[in-house]
């Protein structure tokens, strides 16, 4: 029997093999084939101050009361309990209240206070904004690091990366426009999916360099493989793709890897240059660190870094800390050999790349992010460490957007949890969106019938750090 009414899905289901079909196959197919008009670059909602963003990422947890959130309490009680509250790490073994093992000066113009742990990073203190009043949702490092990159504790969305990406595509498409360097120990725990498209078409996903080595495995040809040849073996293998894409237009999984043959190819000769350390100074590898040991990895990643995003590309993380436990900052015991060992990686590294940025009149348009995924308890572990701590810790920013010099908000008198002028990963992630030009709630991704955001129904810019 004729149906006399149709849903609109029916109707569509129905005109699909049609003129109207061919035409929406077509649409797809110019939109995800070769992914230029998803990364084509896009105008924020409002103008920006910032295009780009580079965020080093303290895997592990870094102790607040040990670096930019002294706390004179500890050390007039020391060994004491917090009076009325009873904590006990996730990892067992409690002792009683833990000063810093390191002392702590004023710096700049702002008088912010910094551990003797970031000398170099001190000399800086007018370019940052530091939060000391952050506060997130888990006590556990994979739910935390998916919080503080993707604003849900659960694996499954897009990054922050990826939302830049999408928001305001690539200034250059012979690169990716989210770039991710790991630590050489490993990477973090809940891996790939810290900086994944999630929902999103695959194109927004971040591009993992790769920290020892070449950055960038086979991106030179193999001998006898000329131009002409590969650009022929590359249009054949395109065609066959496009042949199996036509069939299937709603894989953004296969459109993603059509799109990253050809960006290969383009990468060959932009990425090779752009990750080509010899063509700096001496004095600016020494700048970064990279002439020592210790710092020469980071060092060489936030040189990377810059050089990336100095040729159009929008997003760049940096993991600091791999593996688990002393190889990460995740500082359970031995707090003076964990956070003495990652702070002198990062010190002169984070330092150079504010001052190289600024010398090159790049940091206003280039929001630097340092965080991680939360902070430490103010009460010993094992005697000598400090366990997890997320309802207080601290962050920075500097650069695009950013009032250098301020200090937002406190933690209570113990470093336990924020206490005045509160602020949530969601209210981060709203700012970092806001500097770059776009109004967080109206930055949006329909999904399941919902049009997600990154800051999910949450979410306030913080003002106070705002230039």
């Amino acid at each position: 029997m004729d149906q006399r009414f149709w849903s609109r899905r029916q109707l569509l289901n129905r005109v699909g093999g049609g003129i109207a079909g061919m035409a929406a196959a077509q649409l797809l197919h110019t939109e995800s084939a070769s992914g230029a008009s998803l990364m084509s670059p896009r105008a924020p909602h409002f103008p920006a101050k910032a295009k780009s963003v580079i965020s080093i990422f303290c895997y592990g947890g870094v102790s607040h009361i040990d670096t930019f959130d002294p706390k004179p309490y500890l050390v007039k009680h020391a060994g004491e309990t917090i009076p009325g509250k009873d904590i006990t790490p996730s990892q067992g073994t409690p002792g009683g209240l833990m000063p810093s093992l390191w002392e702590t000066k004023k710096h700049g113009q702002c008088g912010m206070d910094v551990s003797t742990l970031f000398p170099n990073v001190a000399q800086h203190v007018d370019k940052i904004a530091l939060i000391r009043s952050m506060y997130s949702k888990s006590n556990d490092h994979a739910p935390a690091l998916y919080q503080m990159n993707t604003g849900f504790i659960q694996a499954g969305y897009p990054s922050m990366g990826s939302w830049v990406t999408y928001g305001l595509g690539t200034e250059n498409q012979n690169l990716p426009a989210f770039v991710v360097f790991s630590d050489p120990r490993g990477g973090p725990i809940g891996g790939a999916p810290n900086w994944g498209n999630g929902f999103m078409p695959a194109a927004y996903q971040g591009t993992q360099f790769r920290s020892t080595g070449d950055p960038i495995v086979d991106l030179k040809p193999p001998k006898g493989m000329d131009d002409a040849r590969q650009r022929r073996w590359l249009a054949f293998l395109q065609k066959l793709n496009e042949e199996h894409l036509a069939k299937n237009p709603h894989d953004n999984e296969l459109s993603a890897r059509i799109a990253s043959y050809e960006l290969a190819y383009k990468m060959q000769t932009e990425a090779s240059d752009a990750v080509d350390l010899t063509k700096e100074s001496q004095a600016t590898q020494t700048m970064y660190g990279i002439d020592n040991k210790v710092s020469e990895y980071v060092g060489k990643q936030c040189l990377m870094a810059r050089r990336l995003v100095e040729r159009g590309v929008r997003y760049v993380q940096v993991f600091s800390g791999g593996g688990n436990f002393q190889e990460s900052w995740d500082a359970h015991w031995d707090m003076r050999e964990n956070h003495g060992l990652h702070c002198a990686e990062t010190d002169k590294p984070i330092a150079g790349l504010l001052a190289d940025l600024a010398a090159r009149g790049m940091l206003d348009s280039t929001l630097v992010i340092w965080h991680g995924e939360f902070g430490r308890l103010p009460i010993s572990q094992r005697m000598d460490g400090r366990d997890h701590n997320p309802y207080g810790f601290s962050m920075w920013m500097a650069g695009g957007g950013v009032k250098g010099g301020s200090i937002i908000g406190s933690t209570d008198e113990f470093g336990l949890a924020a206490q005045e002028n509160k602020k949530s990963v969601n209210d981060v992630h709203a700012t970092v969106l806001h500097c770059l030009g776009f109004d967080h709630t109206r930055l949006t991704y329909p999904y399941n019938g919902r049009q997600m955001r990154l800051t999910d129904v949450e979410g306030e810019v913080i003002k106070e750090i705002l230039a």
